[in-house]
């Protein structure tokens, strides 16, 4: 594809200051057009469903303002992202506080329209528990997803005081309703206290392949790319990082901080081997800018959230190359 058949893209850093203007994310046009869009940024401000502290509503417009720091092109990947896809910034759903029922079907809604589209969408977050119904609407097109889940908590615990649905739940309610499929689907970086001493165990029961902090530790990049590729194959994929991941050191504004966690370095280390895989979409969640130091937190969640456009790139590269033989 050629700069001149690209819809959508970031304004340059040429035309103005990248402190000024509105804060869409990475300056991408703000539309609901999906027309010759192949990626779209969507904000999930919704925090309802925190089960300790809560404040990650206001993440997505963090993440979008500090996202003006990020250059366009990606020196790991040797690539322009922009010169091979065009992206918007689709805004923020108009989701409910206290009403989680009607904010999925908000959600759930907006992305099967999205997908229909053939648009992936990057999901800013919002605690946890909106990711279910982004699989319900991504599912409705592609059928059952793979899942792989960069998190300290597994998010497979069946109620917190006896309710079903809540940032701690998703992925128990998403494999009952049969929009993932547990048994190509893998959760890494679980670590940190928890309700009973079996909880990793229970999660594999269900089917999933759950690797600890402790056994990333124990593997290389490489090691652990080749698993997650052998897991999910050539299946529909859907990526949910939450920044909980990281250490708090280095991640401070999240509402269910764990010690132990990873470095930045490690995180993108880690990712940044994931190409090659079939995305259908995207989230980074549970960024919560009022416990956040010096914005480092959002700046975090807006490069994972960069890599994952990157990783678009990438395929679409890949296939105007072997257009071109």
């Amino acid at each position: 594809m050629g700069q001149d058949e690209i819809k959508y893209g970031p304004d340059t850093s040429g035309k103005a200051p990248r402190f000024t203007g509105i804060s869409t994310f990475m300056k991408f046009p703000h539309t609901n057009d999906l027309e010759g869009v192949d990626v779209t940024v969507v904000g999930l401000p919704f925090d309802t469903l925190s089960s300790y502290r809560s404040g990650s509503r206001f993440g997505p417009s963090a993440i979008r303002e500090i996202s003006g720091f990020l250059r366009p092109a990606n020196g790991y990947h040797k690539i322009h992202p922009f010169r091979y896809l065009s992206v918007t910034d689709y805004g923020d759903l108009p989701l409910l506080p206290g009403y989680h029922e009607d904010t999925y079907e908000i959600i759930e809604k907006a992305y099967t329209k999205i997908a229909q589209a053939n648009v992936v969408p990057i999901g800013l977050g919002g605690d946890h528990s909106n990711t279910l119904a982004e699989l319900r609407g991504l599912a409705k097109v592609h059928g059952p997803l793979s899942l792989i889940q960069f998190d300290a908590h597994g998010d497979t615990w069946d109620n917190y005081w006896g309710k079903k649905y809540t940032h701690g739940t998703p992925f128990r309610r998403a494999m009952e309703e049969n929009i993932i499929d547990p048994h190509t689907s893998i959760q890494i970086g679980m670590r940190g206290t928890l309700y009973e001493p079996d909880d990793f165990d229970e999660a594999r029961g269900f089917g999933f392949d759950l690797i600890s902090a402790e056994q990333v530790r124990e593997m290389t990049a490489s090691e652990l790319a080749q698993r997650i590729k052998a897991r999910v194959g050539d299946r529909p994929v859907f990526f949910t990082f939450d920044i909980d991941f990281f250490d708090p050191s280095v991640a401070p504004g999240t509402g269910t901080p764990e010690v132990g966690g990873f470095t930045s370095a490690e995180g993108l280390t880690y990712m940044r081997k994931l190409t090659g895989i079939n995305y259908v979409g995207f989230d980074v969640v549970e960024v919560s800018p009022s416990h956040d130091v010096s914005q480092i937190t959002s700046l975090l969640a807006a490069n994972i959230a960069y890599e994952f456009v990157c990783f678009q790139a990438v395929a679409k590269r890949a296939s105007v190359t072997e257009l071109a033989k």
